[in-house]
């Protein structure tokens, strides 16, 4: 490794656990990441050089002396850089703007006039959303550094490349490319459930743990694994989906056009076209409206809607205990908006999920529910944005 890369290394480290940890003293820094007080205060005077830190005073304790140099704690400076996050939902748009330390800023919920789009259509309303956004603050879009964009579906976020997404009318989109082209700043696109694994290891239920899954259900079945403090995405960049396992062979037909899938049985959608002989259901409601009617059914005795929860709530378990069985993780959590619905974590489903995983003489992972709202999965995209916009700005200190 080159001494300059070297350098470039050691910055991006301190800075992203200064992130992480700070406010913290240098001495700290050092024992955490196992580089020398010198190199420390070399590599932090760079950062502190370049606007990227900022030296606060450390609190003292109670009877503690107070004499020498008094000492200082070292934190992200939060006017440094603007990042933007945002979710691409059925309806909607959740759009978020936080500074350099991850500060919410400014939210912004922006319709869409349709679910499916084109890939130009898509990025002209995202721009939008984010001009707005930014002008909350008095601020222009291009005084943001990087945009994060959680989308449902296939995507190799490496290369900011969307396979499939029922949020486009096309496949294989080169999301990213198309939004920063149009934007004029970086935007890095990943799936919406891997966004939201990442914003619980940031600031949520997974951030003491480094190893844990998220499950997401709304309107399809997504899913987030951490393994290592990382997420994992598979070799081709579109790994962990939960969704488009198979539970049944040539079974329901699934929106990503397979059959069999785990969603076309466990997902909003699929349980209001299972069960459209329901009374009751008017064909004018919401699918979250619908799936109310039908559960409120399924609670009276009405045969077919029992009928459809009844499988969903099994296809539902058979999949975490599948789950456990190949990841044995210490945390899974249940997010997203069908978790306002109890029929998918029934005490009755985590019993069955019990029941079929291999019994060792240790409890099973803790399965924990996390209602989270569209513009927690916007702070997920946003904090994903920010370690980008961290190594970008680490880099450039090249020229400081």
């Amino acid at each position: 490794m080159s001494f300059g890369h070297q350098k470039v290394e050691s910055r991006r480290l301190l800075l992203r656990e200064i992130a992480q940890r700070g406010p913290l003293p240098r001495i700290d820094l050092a024992e955490r990441t196992g580089i020398s007080r010198a190199t420390v205060t070399a590599i932090t005077s760079d950062l502190l050089r370049g606007g990227l830190i900022a030296e606060v005073p450390r609190d003292t304790q109670p009877g503690e002396p107070a004499r020498g140099r008094p000492r200082v704690d070292l934190k992200i400076a939060g006017q440094a850089h603007l990042v933007a996050g945002l979710k691409v939902s059925d309806a909607s748009i959740s759009l978020v703007l936080m500074d350099f330390q991850g500060t919410h800023l400014a939210d912004h919920e922006r319709s869409m006039p349709q679910a499916r789009q084109s890939p130009d259509a898509l990025a002209t309303e995202i721009a939008a959303g984010l001009t707005r956004l930014a002008a909350q603050c008095g601020r222009n879009l291009t005084d943001i550094s990087g945009v994060g964009v959680g989308i449902s579906g296939i995507v190799d976020a490496d290369h900011g490349l969307v396979y499939w997404s029922p949020s486009l009318d096309q496949r294989n989109v080169p999301l990213g490319k198309v939004l920063t082209n149009l934007l004029g700043i970086p935007a890095y696109v990943d799936n919406d459930a891997n966004l939201v694994a990442m914003a619980e290891l940031t600031f949520g239920l997974g951030k003491d743990h480094s190893d844990f899954i998220v499950i997401t259900i709304e309107s399809g079945v997504g899913m987030g694994m951490v393994l290592g403090g990382q997420i994992y995405r598979g070799t081709r960049g579109c790994g962990a989906e939960f969704g488009h396992t198979k539970v049944h062979l040539d079974g329901a037909l699934c929106r990503c056009g397979q059959r069999g899938c785990l969603e076309a049985y466990v997902a909003d959608y699929a349980i209001v076209r299972e069960a459209t002989s329901v009374g009751g259901i008017s064909v004018t409601a919401s699918t979250s409206q619908a799936v109310t009617a039908i559960l409120a059914a399924a609670r009276n005795g009405d045969p077919t809607a029992r009928t459809v929860i009844d499988r969903a709530s099994r296809m539902f378990a058979m999949g975490l205990a599948n789950l456990v069985n190949i990841f044995d993780p210490e945390l899974i959590i249940l997010a997203g908006e069908q978790m306002q619905f109890d029929h998918l974590y029934a005490d009755a489903v985590m019993e069955q999920m019990r029941k079929s995983i291999v019994e060792i003489d240790k409890p099973p992972p803790e399965v924990v529910i996390h209602k989270w709202d569209n513009l927690m999965w916007a702070q997920g995209a946003a904090a994903y944005a920010l370690e980008f916009v961290q190594d970008t700005a680490v880099e450039a200190l090249e020229d400081v």
